[in-house]
């Protein structure tokens, strides 16, 4: 039998193999940083840019939503069919060659003509990076052991947010320097991430094995995509207000059915992509309902402050963009030494806190929107924001990876990543169509969103933020309280 690859196939000498092995590990978390620095910047850039994308494409408020959701829609429909391909062909393999479609697809959605060509493209990204999302938090599970593990995840969750915090930067300013055109650059961002973590896995690391021979369980991913894709369908409201009607019945309810179907399918199949019985855990089942409600809350804020700022309040693509700041550089001073400290101490006083400081952050936001103090007021509300999210992503994660055997990490990632992205394709939808019904009553002689100077305008829109603000805190607060019930201290 040919023996494996050395773990550090450049190396000439002979080296201590904890040394070797030490030095392949620093190529695979930064391939991960890279690979989930795409993921994320994907997702900050677009909210700033969606005025400068419904300019130019002439989106309406439902067409900007789909730009968002149909990424959100397949990622995490899919997350889990990603985790079953991780488990089976090797993390590695898999892992790169997602890296590879997801670059390519963001080059299709940089050369969309048309809106509808634009959603489409995305779908196929999201695709893409529901195979390399979960991949890039297991890649790190299998390559460190368990002692290492918390540090690592959190040095991946600082790292992914300093890279994070220049996209919306260097977005920002290109739409502000060179029109709203500039938002194709955006997705052109990810052609030299993609193409530098390719080359790092494949150059420097070995091939992780996987487990050959499991099927995959497409009716599973067939049944999660239509049901989410029903669901975000009867929750995206007319462009004033017609939300909450036949619509809602009858696609959201149909919504409801299909993922029932789902559930009973995965219940009764021999080797379900979302395996059941991994939320016997009360650890693993309280962190993915923290992971809900606390992303729900995050998503809805993220892409619809933005929104509000640039086509109410008058501030440029740039100067918005500067509120996600603060934010990711307190994510990514403080993630290590959170994920460090709750190894030590335990998760739950983290998690509960973080989301707590979150829940009065959008709060803030909420009850502050009518002031127009974007310096005084919505930076630093956006840093508390910050905070929360650096002492609760880290321990998170942490719990949800270790409350699980080592042959299940891919799974585990892929459901957690799943019911992150399931939140915020929910929450786009839903607390879209809140602002829009907050908007329209408040007399909005537009639509929520659009760029206009029209009377009325300006106080519906600041309505409908604070609604979907107000709403989000609640969430929030519903998160911490889950943390302090579910989870142990230690």
């Amino acid at each position: 039998m040919r023996a494996p690859p050395h773990p550090c196939p450049d190396s000439k000498q002979t080296h201590d193999a904890r040394l070797c092995e030490a030095e392949a590990r620093k190529f695979v978390l930064a391939a991960a940083i890279l690979a989930s620095a795409m993921g994320f910047i994907d997702g900050s850039v677009v909210s700033v840019a969606m005025p400068a994308i419904r300019a130019n494409l002439g989106a309406t408020l439902s067409q900007a939503q789909w730009v968002s959701n149909a990424y959100m829609l397949t990622l995490s429909a899919l997350l889990l069919v990603g985790g079953a391909l991780t488990d089976r062909f090797g993390v590695s393999r898999v892992f790169s060659l997602a890296i590879v479609a997801f670059t390519l697809t963001s080059l299709a959605c940089a050369v969309a003509p048309t809106v509808n060509t634009l959603i489409a493209a995305r779908a196929l990204q999201g695709m893409a990076a529901a195979v390399m999302v979960p991949g890039s938090l297991a890649i790190i599970a299998q390559a460190y052991p368990k002692a290492e593990r918390g540090q690592a995840i959190g040095t991946w969750a600082a790292a992914s947010a300093l890279t994070t915090a220049i996209g919306p930067v260097i977005g920002g300013g290109l739409l502000d320097l060179a029109g709203d055109s500039a938002w194709r650059i955006i997705f052109a961002l990810n052609l030299p991430l993609g193409a530098a973590a390719v080359w790092m896995l494949l150059r420097k690391t070995n091939r992780l094995p996987g487990t050959p021979g499991t099927p995959l369980d497409l009716p599973g991913g067939i049944l999660a995509t239509l049901g989410l894709g029903l669901l975000a369908y009867g929750l995206t409201g007319a462009e004033h207000g017609g939300a909450f009607d036949s619509r809602l019945v009858i696609w959201g309810g149909s919504g409801l059915a299909v993922l029932g179907l789902f559930l009973f399918v995965e219940a009764k199949s021999t080797h379900p992509m979302m395996p059941l019985a991994l939320f016997r855990s009360r650890a693993f089942s309280s962190a993915n309902l923290v992971t809900f409600a606390l992303y729900f809350a995050l998503s809805a804020v993220l892409f619809y402050l933005p929104m509000t700022v640039i086509a109410g309040w008058g501030l440029g693509a740039f100067e918005a963009s500067l509120a996600f700041v603060p934010m990711t550089m307190l994510i990514a001073l403080l993630s290590p030494m959170s994920g460090k400290w709750a190894e030590k101490i335990g998760a739950a006083p983290f998690i509960g806190g973080g989301a707590a400081l979150v829940a009065l952050a959008f709060a803030g936001l909420g009850a502050t929107a009518h002031l127009h103090l974007f310096w005084t007021l919505t930076v630093p509300f956006c840093a508390l924001m910050g905070l929360g999210m650096a002492l609760a992503v880290a321990p998170l994660s942490s719990v949800v990876m270790g409350s699980v055997p080592d042959n299940a990490t891919g799974s585990a990632s892929a459901i957690n990543n799943a019911v992150s992205r399931v939140a915020g394709l929910v929450a786009v939808a839903a607390m879209g169509s809140l602002a829009s019904a907050v908007y329209s009553a408040r007399g909005g002689p537009d639509s929520f969103g659009a760029v206009s100077d029209a009377p009325g305008h300006l106080g519906a829109l600041d309505a409908g933020f604070t609604a979907v603000a107000t709403g989000s805190a609640a969430l929030a607060g519903a998160s911490a309280l889950v943390a302090a019930l579910g989870l142990r201290s230690r």
